[in-house]
């Protein structure tokens, strides 16, 4: 979505229509269209981390819909630390987000109607990103693109810890696994774990070289 061409995902339970939104990005009324048409109970705003340009539509999304927004507790610090958003304003040119209202946890689960939202902490691009794991789905914000994987020469930023998140998180699970990126970088804009561990030079080269 636009305008920073992150990947925003609207997520909804077949059967009672609770929804979370991943990383809400910009085009709020789009999404609030959206929303409306399919008749959704929107319960979270779910980040994948504190960069600006995958929070933009936090405020508008939490104040229209009434929910809270949620966030690593890592990334949630970090990003309100005055040095810190000073540094990332300027490297993104635009601050980071405010406080969150729920702060998560590795392996904290969310129940969205018969939806189980699974957190994995992946830091790496920056040391509160997380994917988002429902059944076999995987959001996997700036943590791996297809093709690739998020930057780290932002601030909070590490190519080590990143490749290990990768390593002890991501290619643990089944292969099968679809992955959603934050991003559309690819020549698809999805892929799964088995793909990428065959294709992506970040697992390739880095991990099973």
């Amino acid at each position: 979505m636009e305008p920073f061409q992150v990947m925003t995902y609207l997520v909804a339970c077949p059967q009672s229509c609770d929804a979370v939104i991943i990383d809400p990005a910009g085009d709020e009324d789009k999404l609030l269209a959206l929303i409306e048409t399919r008749n959704l109970r929107v319960k979270y705003i779910l980040n994948t981390h504190g960069h600006a340009d995958h929070v933009l539509g936090n405020p508008t999304l939490k104040n229209l819909l009434k929910i809270p927004v949620c966030m690593h507790e890592a990334d949630d610090k970090f990003f309100n630390d005055p040095s810190v958003r000073e540094t990332s304003s300027h490297e993104l040119g635009l601050p980071p987000p405010d406080p969150v209202d729920i702060k998560l946890k590795d392996g904290d689960v969310l129940e969205v109607g018969t939806l189980n939202i699974e957190v994995i902490h992946t830091p790496g691009h920056t040391p509160g990103s997380v994917c988002y794991r429902v059944g076999e789905n995987l959001f996997t914000g700036d943590t791996l693109f297809v093709g690739a994987a998020g930057r780290t020469d932002l601030t909070g930023g590490s190519l080590n810890t990143l490749i290990q998140s990768i390593e002890k998180k991501l290619i643990v699970l089944p292969k099968r696994t679809i992955v959603w990126p934050g991003h559309d970088y690819g020549e698809s804009p999805t892929s799964t774990i088995g793909k990428e561990m065959e294709e992506n030079p970040y697992i390739t080269d880095f991990i099973l070289e």
